[in-house]
């Protein structure tokens, strides 16, 4: 796992080395490449100037800041090295707070955070188990690809995970959503409506959440390669007209795919029991 980022956190008087690496693998998604429709050829792309039609190198192109129409500041790598902001290498924690203050909208990216040597362990080891210890998170801030980044400090495990977290500003407002008329559910409807959450209960990690998308699609891809016909049977839609008929029939099928836990007796553990001896000594012989 390579390091995207390698710097300090520091709370009060303690300063700890640390290496950032992506959470997120993303070399598991399936990727095309963009092809010439008539001979396969791959499909490029040139980087142009606007102003003479010229094609140009990466090295031949700089960043420029508009400050006015057809006008720039050029800024150059240098000059963004000039910038002494402590969050370039310093993740200063700001303060400790309850994870349930963060709403989920504000969540954008995770990313693991590990000991940056023997040395930095025992104080690495110390912060992820204070902050498991005390239920809180920390907050701070971290310059990450040319922008500055609040960031909160959580326990995973036995390490610590950093969530990158957006700005309150950037997020849109549930209001503006089309639609949303304010109007408060019917009673019955949703009495049963919570009957049929309720009834659907489970854990996170009984239900499956894999990428079925992902496995469909590769085996598609196989079946093109080894020339076979792709046969696929789309699932009839059918539309909800009573909402009530829709809730009842849903809790009686949630209700029928739940399987009642049987209490064992006496003496069907003792057969149970029995029948896992036998089945032992069948396999053994």
């Amino acid at each position: 796992m390579r390091a995207i980022w390698k710097g300090h956190i520091r709370f009060s008087l303690v300063t700890i080395p640390v290496r950032m690496y992506n959470a997120v693998d993303t070399d598991q998604k399936i990727s095309f490449n963009q092809l010439h429709k008539e001979d396969n050829g791959p499909i490029g792309y040139e980087k142009k100037c606007k102003k003479c039609n010229q094609v140009v190198k990466s090295e031949e192109i700089v960043k420029g800041y508009p400050y006015e129409p057809e006008r720039f500041v050029i800024v150059e790598k240098d000059d963004l090295e000039k910038i002494k902001l402590k969050s370039t290498k310093i993740i200063e924690i700001e303060g400790f707070i309850e994870a349930k203050e963060v709403h989920p909208t504000l969540y954008e990216a995770p990313y693991y955070a590990g000991p940056d040597g023997p040395v930095a362990v025992k104080a690495y080891s110390l912060l992820a188990g204070a902050l498991r210890e005390s239920g809180k998170m920390g907050i701070g801030k971290v310059v990450l690809r040319d922008r500055e980044d609040v960031v909160m400090i959580a326990p995973q495990e036995n390490g610590i995970v950093f969530y990158k977290l957006r700005s309150p500003n950037e997020v849109r407002k549930m209001s503006e959503v089309p639609q949303l008329d304010g109007k408060v559910a019917d009673k019955d409807q949703l009495k049963l409506a919570r009957s049929l959450v309720e009834s659907m209960t489970t854990t996170l990690k009984k239900l499956d959440l894999s990428d079925k998308y992902s496995d469909a699609l590769r085996e598609m891809i196989e079946a093109k390669i080894e020339g076979k016909q792709i046969i696929t049977v789309e699932e009839e839609v059918k539309p909800v007209v009573d909402i009530m008929s829709a809730l009842k029939q849903s809790i009686e099928q949630a209700k029928s795919q739940k399987k009642p836990m049987e209490k064992a007796t006496g003496e069907k553990k003792a057969a149970a029991s029995n029948g896992k001896l036998k089945s032992k000594k069948v396999k053994a012989a």
